[in-house]
């Protein structure tokens, strides 16, 4: 297992690129496509008969193609002989589908396990899951780390604002918010705000916490369609806060998200590059932090038998 091997399917091949650069390892050889019929071919085109492989692959847009991608590598790996596979995914797509909140519906996320499971994975390693609990729904080691660090080394080098608040977008994300607050050496507002059944729209309640006059660093995990996001800007707003900025580290941009942010009142959505933000993505409100060398650090520690949590100590 001393040789260590990085793949990637089409879903983001320039991350993996920066990964395999960090490493100072060449990018490993595979033809990933699809035949005309939609059906997904993959072959390897190197040995890697007792390796230490590692397939990177966001489970983004298209998302469902670039599940089966990771899938179909996985199992053409496992068929190959690797000693240990394991799945880099720095978004987990279908995260958001973690629990049953309602009659008669499924748990995905835990669906999504199995099948990287059952597909061949050793490990999984990924960055700021939805939910905490998704770490449970595996059998199989799970590190999960956290662009926070990143987040908040770019904002400590900013200029230093007058009156800095951190505000959760959701109660669910308030530990998170919290330790950026603390990192950030600034006070804590959260967003309650209620889901309107299933579809993407969201009713922002109240903020609890003081703003007004301050300016606010929003945070999430994800950004899809900028309607949740609009509504805590217009909110803050009607509190008094003076400016908006946003921050979350998978930037999905789903949608009418990029119109939503363009026209919004928000100074500067900062997010990383766990999704490729590409084409009309690309605007300057949108600032994108590279997560290359923390996910390359973490490959490194993982072959090595290193410690994972001593990155973030």
């Amino acid at each position: 297992m001393d040789e260590l091997k990085v793949f990637t399917g089409n879903a983001h091949p320039a991350l993996a690129k920066s990964v395999a650069d960090y490493l100072g390892i060449p990018l490993g050889r595979s033809e990933v496509f699809e035949f005309s019929n939609e059906n997904i071919f993959v072959r390897i085109l190197e040995n890697v008969r007792e390796r230490d492989v590692f397939v990177i692959q966001p489970i983004c847009t298209p998302v469902n193609k670039s599940l089966v991608e990771l899938l179909i590598m996985l199992d053409a790996l496992k068929r190959a002989s690797a000693h240990r596979i394991t799945a880099v995914v720095p978004y987990y797509g279908y995260g958001r589908t973690d629990k049953k909140d309602q009659p008669r519906v499924p748990i995905t996320a835990r669906l999504i396990a199995d099948l990287l499971t059952t597909a061949g994975a050793d490990r999984l390693l990924t960055v700021d899951l939805h939910a905490p609990q998704i770490q449970g729904f595996f059998n199989i080691p799970v590190d999960e780390l956290t662009a926070l660090f990143i987040l908040s080394d770019y904002f400590k080098k900013k200029q230093p604002y007058d009156g800095l608040v951190v505000v959760a977008t959701d109660i669910g994300i308030s530990k998170r918010a919290r330790d950026l607050a603390e990192k950030l050496n600034a006070p804590l507002a959260i967003v309650e705000k209620r889901r309107v059944g299933n579809a993407d729209q969201t009713e922002t309640l109240n903020i609890i916490g003081e703003v007004a006059g301050k300016v606010a660093i929003t945070v999430d995990d994800e950004i899809d369609t900028a309607g949740s996001l609009l509504n805590v800007i217009t909110a803050l707003k009607k509190r008094g806060v003076e400016d908006v900025y946003a921050c979350c580290t998978h930037p999905v941009l789903s949608g009418q998200a990029i119109k939503r942010i363009a026209s919004s009142e928000v100074k500067e959505v900062v997010v990383t590059d766990t999704i490729p933000v590409l084409g009309q993505k690309k605007i300057d409100k949108i600032t994108v932090l590279p997560i290359a060398p923390m996910l390359g650090e973490a490959i490194h520690r993982i072959h090595t038998g290193l410690s994972i949590g001593a990155m973030f100590e």
